[in-house]
């Protein structure tokens, strides 16, 4: 799970930005809006608890939250329907990708996509091409900062998590994708901090590629994340520490 941690810890310092641009709120809002629709009630849904707590963790206002979420159940018909699509494609070096989008128009989404792709040597792949190099994990990120890592290893381990990462920041918990809610609940009633929680796309296998094809990859993946439809970029390429030094250094 290494590549994949170092690759969530490029995405968190991106969030950061996007925020504050404003962009993040964009973002939250049409993943709550779209965990909405299986219900406005957190408590029996899951994923929208889930889009709830990363939405108040980057201070998004109480009535924008509560907007998007009646967006979501239909009691607001104020915008166009907003649909989350998986699309598969190839970067450079036949890197797979899935970028994960909510759009109200699929037809520019696709059109902005392909775009950024061939203007670095990538294209979209056919359903079913690339996806199956994946499978959907649960992801979960605690403050690294006064938890003890056996501590949390113990208490995720016995709610049925696969893996704890230290990944200095914060310590990233990977779970199966139906045992993610037990897990964070385990944790919080621990007393610990959650940063965030969702669940990932994760690699079954990773590739390697030299540093110069590699900053290519991750490149085309700042570049796709950019489209104000993405939501999340997931790659099979294998991130370095040295690779995360040479990409934040271009």
């Amino acid at each position: 799970m290494s590549g994949h941690s170092k690759w969530s810890t490029i995405k968190r310092k991106k969030a950061a930005n996007d925020a504050k641009r404003g962009k993040i709120f964009t973002r939250l809002s049409r993943e709550i809006t779209i965990a909405a629709r299986a219900g406005g009630d957190p408590e029996m849904n899951t994923a929208l608890a889930l889009a709830i707590e990363r939405a108040k963790a980057e201070n998004m206002p109480k009535e924008n939250i509560e907007r998007a979420i009646k967006r979501g159940t239909g009691e607001l018909k104020d915008t166009d329907e907003i649909v989350e699509v998986l699309y598969e494609a190839y970067g450079p070096h036949g890197v797979a990708l899935l970028v994960v989008v909510a759009t109200d128009n699929r037809n520019r989404t696709l059109a902005d996509l392909k775009h950024r792709l061939n203007k670095v040597g990538g294209s979209m792949a056919e359903p079913g091409a690339v996806a199956w190099q994946f499978e959907q994990k649960g992801y979960i990120a605690i403050a690294a900062d006064g938890a003890d890592y056996d501590e949390v290893f113990m208490v995720a381990a016995e709610a049925g998590a696969e893996d704890v990462v230290d990944s200095g920041e914060v310590l990233e918990i990977y779970t199966p994708r139906d045992e993610l809610h037990a897990v964070l609940t385990a944790l919080k009633d621990s007393g610990l901090k959650i940063e965030e929680a969702r669940l990932d796309w994760v690699p079954k296998t990773v590739i390697d590629l030299a540093p110069e094809q590699a900053l290519k990859v991750m490149n085309l993946v700042e570049e796709l994340e950019d489209s104000d439809d993405t939501q999340m970029v997931y790659s099979n390429l294998n991130v370095t520490d040295e690779l995360v030094q040479a990409f934040e250094a271009n």
